[in-house]
């Protein structure tokens, strides 16, 4: 067998998240339909992680397995074939050969997100798939306190939309969490050896009310500490949120 690494980049609005499931398409369906139809083999396709519905992504890391007899295809042409096969708003970036034992999602060592916030009372409607409209003015200089007192090693446990799932723990390095403004463009960037499920929609929607003098960069500690989510935190909206970048 040969395994392959893909990079992928896709606008998630249509699809029901990165994972198969029964309530709607998938991105992770279309592209093993794509592999079908060039290698002529089912495979499964592993992702690095599992981007909810309605999420993007510009740097999506997935691999998967083809026989070395219907691997014959070079890399620049197996992704034209692969693109050719996908829809439009689903794109292989890039293909490579992966050592065997590699794995989209164990062997990942940090990822970055990017959430776009579209700060103004009229909302541009060529960004309204890939921002959230906020209409009225944020203290980006407030949530850059807030989001300093964030960083580092914590227990994310307030900030995990946790739907019951288990997980043997809540710790986790968030190495950055960066609010800059462009125009009316403010973007949240975080990096981090892992994250918890809709942990940087929780980080957001938090970051948020600390914009909007909702919060304080003190409170934002005291939920921290506290290890309890509460509706204090809300889940910003998944159009925003972008997965830039995964590092192994």
């Amino acid at each position: 067998m040969v395994n392959y690494k893909l990079t992928l980049a896709y606008d998630g609005t249509d699809y029901a998240g990165w994972q198969a499931q029964p309530n709607g398409t998938a991105v992770q369906e279309v592209v093993e339909r794509a592999i079908e139809k060039v290698f002529g083999v089912k495979a499964r396709v592993h992702g690095s992680g599992r981007t909810d519905a309605g999420v993007h992504a510009m740097g999506q890391v997935a691999h998967f397995q083809a026989p070395k007899a219907r691997a014959t295809i070079p890399l620049k042409r197996l992704r034209i074939a692969l693109n050719v096969a996908l829809p439009g708003d689903v794109r292989v970036v890039k293909v490579e050969v992966a050592p065997e034992g590699f794995h989209a999602r164990f062997a990942a060592k940090e990822k970055t997100y990017r959430y776009q916030i579209w700060c103004d009372g009229v909302m541009d409607p060529f960004l309204r798939r890939w921002a959230l409209h906020w209409p009225r003015p944020l203290d980006v200089a407030a949530m850059r306190r807030a989001a300093r007192v964030l960083v580092g090693r914590h227990d994310f446990a307030a900030f995990s939309a946790n739907p019951q799932r288990e997980q043997e723990s809540a710790v986790r390095t968030l190495k950055r969490l960066a609010v800059s403004q462009r125009g009316a463009m403010v973007t949240i960037t975080a990096t981090a050896d892992g994250f918890l499920y809709r942990m940087v929609r929780s980080l957001t929607g938090a970051l948020l009310k600390v914009g909007a003098g909702r919060l304080t960069a003190a409170d934002i500690e005291r939920i921290l500490a506290s290890k309890q989510r509460t509706a204090v935190v809300e889940t910003a909206p998944p159009q925003g949120l972008f997965l830039v970048r995964v590092r192994y």
